[in-house]
């Protein structure tokens, strides 16, 4: 059995850990309303977190949800601001607007 030498063991390392620190979300607590803003209009589509254990889809446009589901306005704590307006999350059932006309 042949040893790694030191540089690819290294390589192999920092791979590691550059795929473990790739897949943390992004924290909404930790920009400003308008970078989380941004974050969510660039990607069309991401995952944040908006809390020490919560997380939340946020989408840019209704395009992003999937069929059977419904675009509602969705709002986030950032570091500016207490309910930041990050485009929408996705929810399967009743559109908004069918909510006051079917209760």
């Amino acid at each position: 059995m042949r040893r790694l030498s030191v540089p690819i063991a290294a390589g192999v390392a920092l791979a590691l850990l550059a795929g473990a620190a790739f897949g943390q979300r992004p924290l909404t607590l930790a920009m400003s309303c308008g970078e989380a803003q941004s974050l969510v209009a660039s990607h069309g589509a991401i995952v944040m977190s908006t809390g020490r254990h919560t997380y939340e889809r946020f989408v840019a446009t209704r395009g992003f949800c999937l069929l059977g589901e419904h675009a509602w306005p969705a709002y986030a704590p950032t570091a500016d601001a207490r309910q930041c307006p990050l485009g929408y999350t996705c929810r399967a059932g009743r559109a908004p607007w069918q909510e006051d006309f079917f209760d």
